[in-house]
C-alpha cells in the first residue's frame, strides 16, 4: 500500500515538493488554506488588471527549467518567456542608470558613470559566476544537516569568500555611490544588509547580469499554474479553503493533521507553510525552536505593496523600476538596525503591462509599487496612505509626469496582512535572511529533530528565500522523505 504525505501550503516549496513525491509513488495531498494555491504567489485581477501579489522577478531562469525537465517537461510548455530588454532602470536623484539585457551594454553603462570601472566589472562578474556555478551545482544541493556538507574542494579554496562581504568587495573595487548601490541592490533579494551578507553571494549578480532578468507572459503565476497542472498530472490532490489546525502527534511520531476539524491519518507530514506557525500546530514540547530563538534570528524585510491601476500609458519607465533617489543606508538602518518605518524609503516599482500587454486594458498601465520595511511594524491603513502619497509625489517628481488622477483604484497589503493571509512571522515578506550565521546547516532544519516524519520547506528553511531557492527546497526535502520511506 502506498505511503500517504500530507502537505500543509501550497508555494512553490510545498508545489515543488508535492511533484517529486508523487512522481515516487507516493499518495501526496496538499492542504491550503486560501482560495487559490501559490500562496505568497497569488494573483489579483481587478477591472481588468492583473497583478502578480507577491514575487514579480524572474531571475535563474535555468533553476526553473531544471524543475520541470526533472519531469520530462520544460517550460516551454507552460508558458513563453520573454528576456526583458532593458532588465530595468535604476531613478537616482539626478539621474538614471539602465541596465541592459547583456554585459557589453552594461560596461558601457557603467563606464558612462565611472571611467575605466567596466574592467573591474568583468572581473567581478567573472567571479559572481564562479561563485554561481558552485552554489547552484553544490552548495545549495545539499539539506544542510550537517556543516561538512559546506566543505569541497570548491569551497574550501574560496573560504574567504564566506568571511568577506558584498560591500567589502563591491567598494573595493567600485568608487561611484551610484554603482555602489546597484551592485549591492541584488542581494537585498537575499533578506540582509549588504554589509553583512558574505562575498560568495556575489552569484546574485551574475544572476542579474549574465543571466538576465525574464518574465514568463502573463505574470509569474503562470508558473504556479504550471507547478499546479504538473502535481495534478502526477496525481497530487490539492485541498483549497482548507485550514491545518494541528500536527498531530503520538509516542514521538506525526500521525497526521487535523484539517477544518477533520482528522487526516498520514505517514509523513511536510510543512511549505510559515516554519515558526507551523511550529505553533505542535504540542509545546515537540517544538524545535522557541520563541526567543525565532526572535533572536534576522528576518528579511517585510513590505507595503499597492496594486494600482492607471487609466492611461506612463512615460520614461520600464517593466521594473528602482527608485534610489533616497540615502539606500540609512533605509536599510530603519529595516534592520532601528526597526521603525522609513524617513525616505526607496521603493520599487513593476509595470509588467509595458512589455506585457495582456496585463493591462488597452491604453491602462498595471503599477505594483513595493517598499521595504522592517517585520513587526505597526500596520495601520493612515500609515499605508501616508505613504502611498509619499511614494507616489516621488515617482511623479522623479519621472517628470502627474499620475495621481489617474489612478482608477489601489489595493494595499502589508505586514497585517502577511500575517492573516500567510501566518507569516512578524508579518516578514521573504523569510530569514542568508547572513553567514543562518546559511545551509545554520537555517532552521528540514527534518524535524522531535517529531519523527515531519518535515519542512520553504524559505526559513534551506537554501533560502527566493523563488529559486524554494524550488530547490521543495527537492531536497523530498529527496530526504524518499531516502527515508525506502
Amino acid at each position: 500500500m502506498s505511503k500517504t504525505i500530507s502537505i500543509i501550503g501550497s508555494g512553490f516549496s510545498a508545489l515543488s515538493a508535492s511533484c517529486y513525491l508523487a512522481k515516487a509513488g507516493y499518495d501526496v495531498l496538499v492542504y491550503e488554506k486560501n482560495a487559490t494555491v501559490g500562496g505568497r504567489a497569488r494573483q489579483l485581477i481587478k477591472d481588468g488588471f492583473t497583478f502578480d501579489i507577491g514575487p514579480s522577478w524572474y531571475w535563474m531562469p535555468d533553476i526553473f527549467e531544471k524543475f520541470f525537465n526533472d519531469f520530462g517537461k520544460k517550460t516551454s510548455d507552460y508558458y513563453q518567456l520573454d528576456k526583458l530588454s532593458p532588465a530595468y532602470k535604476i531613478f537616482f536623484s539626478d539621474e538614471v542608470i539602465t541596465i541592459g539585457d547583456h554585459m557589453d551594454q552594461i560596461c558601457d553603462e557603467f563606464e558612462r558613470i565611472e571611467e575605466g570601472s567596466s574592467k573591474p566589472l568583468r572581473k567581478f562578474i567573472s567571479q559572481a559566476q564562479d561563485h554561481y556555478n558552485i552554489a547552484i551545482n553544490k552548495v545549495v544541493l545539499k539539506p544542510g544537516l550537517s556543516p561538512f556538507e559546506l566543505v569541497t574542494k570548491e569551497t574550501v579554496t574560496r573560504v574567504d569568500r564566506f568571511f568577506k562581504t558584498i560591500s567589502s568587495e563591491v567598494r573595493k573595487n567600485f568608487k561611484n555611490p551610484k554603482l555602489i548601490s546597484t551592485l549591492e541592490f541584488p542581494v537585498l533579494f537575499l533578506g540582509a544588509k549588504p554589509n553583512q551578507t558574505p562575498s560568495f553571494y556575489s552569484f546574485m549578480n551574475f544572476a542579474d547580469f549574465g543571466l538576465g532578468t525574464w518574465h514568463p507572459r502573463g505574470g509569474m503565476y503562470e508558473i504556479i499554474k504550471a507547478m499546479k497542472s504538473l502535481a495534478e498530472s502526477l496525481g497530487v490532490k490539492i485541498n483549497t479553503n482548507r485550514n491545518v489546525e494541528k500536527i498531530n502527534v503520538e509516542n514521538g511520531r506525526t500521525t497526521g493533521l487535523v484539517v477544518d476539524g477533520e482528522n487526516i491519518v498520514s505517514d509523513i507530514v511536510l510543512s511549505g507553510a510559515d516554519y515558526h506557525h507551523s511550529e505553533t500546530l505542535l504540542d509545546q514540547k515537540y517544538r524545535q525552536y522557541s520563541e526567543n530563538y525565532w526572535a533572536k534570528r534576522t528576518f528579511a524585510p517585510s513590505s507595503l505593496l499597492f496594486y494600482v491601476g492607471f487609466d492611461k500609458k506612463l512615460t520614461g519607465v520600464e517593466h521594473h523600476n528602482l527608485f534610489f533617489d533616497t540615502d539606500f543606508e540609512n533605509h536599510a538602518e530603519e529595516i534592520y538596525d532601528e526597526p521603525k518605518w522609513p524617513e525616505n524609503p526607496l521603493f520599487y516599482v513593476n509595470f509588467p503591462s509595458v512589455t506585457d500587454y495582456s496585463m493591462a486594458p488597452e491604453d491602462c498601465e498595471t503599477g505594483f509599487f513595493l517598499i521595504p520595511i522592517a517585520p513587526g511594524l505597526e500596520d495601520t491603513p493612515q500609515l499605508r496612505e501616508q505613504y502611498f502619497d509619499i511614494i507616489i509625489n516621488r515617482f511623479e517628481n522623479i519621472t517628470n509626469q502627474k499620475v495621481t488622477d489617474n489612478v482608477l483604484f489601489k489595493e494595499s497589503f502589508c505586514v497585517n496582512d502577511f500575517i492573516s493571509e500567510y501566518n507569516s512571522y512578524k508579518g516578514n515578506a521573504y523569510g530569514m535572511a542568508n547572513t553567514l550565521r543562518q546559511t545551509a546547516f545554520l537555517r532552521p532544519n528540514l527534518k524535524s529533530k522531535r517529531v519523527e516524519n515531519l518535515y519542512f520547506t520553504g524559505q526559513l528553511t534551506v537554501p533560502g528565500p527566493g523563488v529559486p531557492p524554494s524550488l530547490i527546497s521543495g527537492k531536497l526535502v523530498a529527496d530526504l522523505i524518499k531516502k527515508k520511506l525506502n
